[in-house]
Formats: C-alpha cells, structure tokens, sequence
C-alpha cells in the first residue's frame, strides 16, 4: 500500500502571523463569474490549510470594503476591472492593508494591453506588431499596414472578453465596433500563426509552461472555462532549451512591467520557432480550468501550498501597504 500524503498545512507561526485573512472575489468586471470561482477555490484552499479566511463578494464602491476591515490582509481574486488595474491596490495600499500580487503601476499596465505593448517595444522584447484602433474607418489602412490575419481585443478585458480574429476589412470594422462596445479602446494586433503557450511565475521563478491546443480559433473564453475539450501540454512539448528560452522571456516581460509574487504569460511561437508575448495577467484565474494550479501541480507544489506561499509574500516589506 501507498503511504497516505498528507495534506498540506501552514506553520502555527505563519498563521499566526497573517492573522484574519480576507478573499476579495467577484466584483463587477465581465469577468464576475470566473472571478468568484477563482475566490472560491482560493477560500477552501486557505481553509483546508489552516489559514483563518474569510470570503467577501466585493461590489460596488470598494472604499466601503476597508472602511471598518474586520481583517489584517487580503488575497485578490478579483480578476478585471476594478480587482486587477491598480485600482483595488491603490485603495488598500491608502488604507495600510497588505494585498497579494502586484502593486499600482504594475497592475495597471499590464491591464492595459497597448501600453504594455508599448513597454515591451520600448524593451526590445518582441510583440506582434500592433496598432490603436479608434473608429471603423481605419479598417482599410490598418488592414495595409499590419496586413491579415488580424487579432482585435479591448484594451482592458481579461479571459479573452471581446477578442476576434479577423481576415479582411469588413470583419475587422464588425470586430471593432464589438471590441468598443465593451471598451473605449481597440488594440489590433497581427496574428500570429503558430502554437501557444502560458508561462506562470511564482516568486521570481518560471514554473513548468503549458501548450495550449483547441478546436476553436484560438484559447477563447469558451475554451479557458467551459470547454472539456482544451488540450493541455505538460511538458509543452519544446525542446528543453526552447522552454528555458521561453521562461526567460516570460520572467523578462513580468520584470519590466514591475510585477511581483505571482502571474501568467501568454506567448506565442510562429513557424520560424521565434516567441511573441501577448500579455501578462497579475490575478491569473485559479478555477478548476485554470492554467496556473495545473503548472504548480506539475513543479509538485499543491493547490494549497501554492495559495499560501503567494499569501506569505505579503508579510515582506509591508506587503505594499
């Protein structure tokens, strides 16, 4: 018989430490529903490991949450607006709360897809070549400049919200109009034709990276959350010098947007073997589909034992409060 693994569990020191932990969940982004599955899973997970966690379901003004904080710090799994553009950082870091992940400017960048274009570019590291989109009318030259086929996204969506691939002029005019109902800026960008992969970091440290295959277009919203039918490569199925290389892209694009304790990058390779990065996510989804609990399974590191090592990080340096 197998001897029996025993579940993971913080120290009595390191719970003592943290003291009353709030999971700030939900929100009011499109990203809602993942948002409070990911806060769920998070909840049971410090419960399970001995950490004293409460869950909230943040609506509305977030002022009113940490007003009168019945808590000593708080894990975000508030994914979008609101939870991951610097906004919720600000406001805790005002009211001395430590938070887990990344502060202000770093969340606010990387949830702005344009300008971390723009950050990579001025960094040297490769992105797909890309423009602002601003009315329908442009469709004709940007359709010239970048050429087809094209990739159209909100700027400031997450789980793939509002994203279309597009071949001609007249999809991309449509695609815009939809990307800009949901938001007041359109990022075109050239699309790349090739497989894609997720790079998830762990304080300073690449954890194993994930190839991603799907029967639709790409790793829409559908096929992150919903679909059963998502393939998953871990190993990602690259040479083990091709994966160094990829890590280390990804650890570089997370640097120089000044992200910290956790996160996820999205890149992909085109036929010449060559890395583009997509976008960097500071409050990845930690849902049963999600992509940075299955790359800490296969570094050996449990649900459990992952929630509480990003926790922990908030007793460094104040944990930006």
């Amino acid at each position: 018989m197998h001897a029996r693994t025993q579940p993971y569990q913080a120290s009595p020191d390191l719970v003592r430490a943290l003291g009353r932990v709030a999971v700030f969940m939900g929100g009011d982004s499109a990203e809602r529903e993942v948002s409070l599955k990911s806060g769920s899973a998070v909840l049971a997970a410090l419960q399970s490991a001995g950490v004293d966690a409460v869950g909230m379901d943040v609506r509305g003004c977030l002022l009113g949450a940490v007003e009168q904080p019945q808590f000593d710090r708080v894990f975000i799994a508030l994914h979008g607006r609101g939870g991951e553009d610097g906004t919720l950082q600000a406001i805790l870091g005002q009211a001395g709360i430590p938070y887990t992940g990344s502060e202000v400017l770093a969340s606010a960048l990387a949830m702005d897809k344009l300008r971390t274009k723009y950050v990579f570019q001025g960094c040297g590291l490769p992105t797909p070549a890309f423009r602002a989109m601003t009315s329908g009318a442009e469709a004709e030259e940007v359709v010239a400049s970048l050429g087809v086929p094209l990739s159209v996204k909100p700027a400031h969506e997450g789980s793939s919200i509002g994203i279309r691939k597009v071949g001609n002029a007249a999809e991309l005019v449509e695609a815009y109009e939809a990307a800009a109902a949901l938001d007041d800026l359109v990022l075109v960008e050239k699309w790349i034709e090739g497989p894609e992969f997720t790079v998830s970091l762990l304080q300073d440290q690449a954890l194993p990276a994930i190839g991603l295959s799907t029967d639709h277009a790409f790793y829409d919203y559908d096929a992150k959350y919903l679909a059963d039918d998502t393939h998953y490569r871990i190993p990602c199925g690259l040479a083990p010098e091709d994966e160094v290389r990829l890590q280390q892209l990804a650890l570089d694009a997370f640097r120089v947007l000044g992200c910290r304790t956790w996160g996820r990058v999205d890149i992909m390779q085109d036929r010449s073997g060559d890395f583009w990065l997509l976008e960097v996510n500071t409050v990845p989804g930690m849902t049963d589909h999600s992509l940075v609990p299955m790359s800490a399974r296969a570094a050996g590191i449990g649900f459990e034992e992952l929630v509480v090592r990003i926790l922990k990080d908030t007793l460094s340096e104040g944990g930006h409060a």
